[in-house]
């Protein structure tokens, strides 16, 4: 039976899409999962970015983990792999000296909190994002650090998650914020998923096969 898949990401959704976005089979939000609300209720997975500042600000204190997204999801995954970000450190020791703490890894964390909330946790393998990184570079993309934990997502759904004849969209991707992701390339890779016929943004087209 296929699946109604949308991937919700933080940046700004627009007004008429909440109750769309509800009656999917599977909803994918991220981190402190900003688009509740406008975006809907309806959770079933949260994405987090598992190393660094933002991993560190999830896992401490009760705010996220008691949160109406986190509470109401059956998996949790990681997006990030702890060998290849153990691998990026001495890398990025040289080239991003303030990024110091950006591949400390709590994926550990996760995996406790999720064990002992019966949910399931999933790390994102890191041929998602060699592969994606692959993909990217065909946009001629500026220097980047790792591509976003959107896009990552985005590609492991279409290449691992979802099977023939699920319908996969997105909401809330605004292609943009921190200066190390290539927003601009990843924009370019979505559009082509989009072209293939592979991918939609919900906002584009509310003509979702019922």
């Amino acid at each position: 039976m296929s699946r109604r898949i949308v991937i919700v990401g933080n940046g700004p959704v627009p007004e008429g899409l909440a109750g769309v976005i509800d009656a999917a089979d599977v909803v994918i939000r991220f981190n402190d999962c900003r688009s509740m609300g406008q975006g809907g209720e309806r959770t079933d997975i949260v994405a987090v970015c598992n190393t660094g500042r933002p991993a560190l600000a999830m896992l401490s204190g009760e705010c996220w983990k008691a949160s109406a997204a986190v509470r109401q999801a059956r998996e949790i995954w990681c997006v990030r792999t702890s060998e290849m970000f153990a691998a990026m450190r001495p890398v990025l020791a040289v080239s991003h000296p303030d990024l110091d703490d950006f591949c400390d890894d709590y994926t550990i964390g996760f995996e406790t909190f999720a064990r002992a909330t019966g949910r399931r946790l999933e790390v994102v393998p890191a041929a998602v994002h060699h592969a994606l990184d692959a993909a990217l570079a065909a946009f001629d993309p500026a220097p980047y650090v790792v591509p976003s934990s959107g896009a990552i997502v985005i590609a492991h759904v279409l290449g691992t998650v979802a099977a023939a004849g699920d319908h996969v969209s997105i909401a809330g991707f605004g292609h943009e914020g921190w200066q190390w992701h290539p927003f601009a390339a990843e924009r370019r890779w979505v559009d082509t998923q989009i072209a293939a016929g592979r991918l939609y943004r919900l906002e584009h087209a509310l003509r979702i096969p019922v």
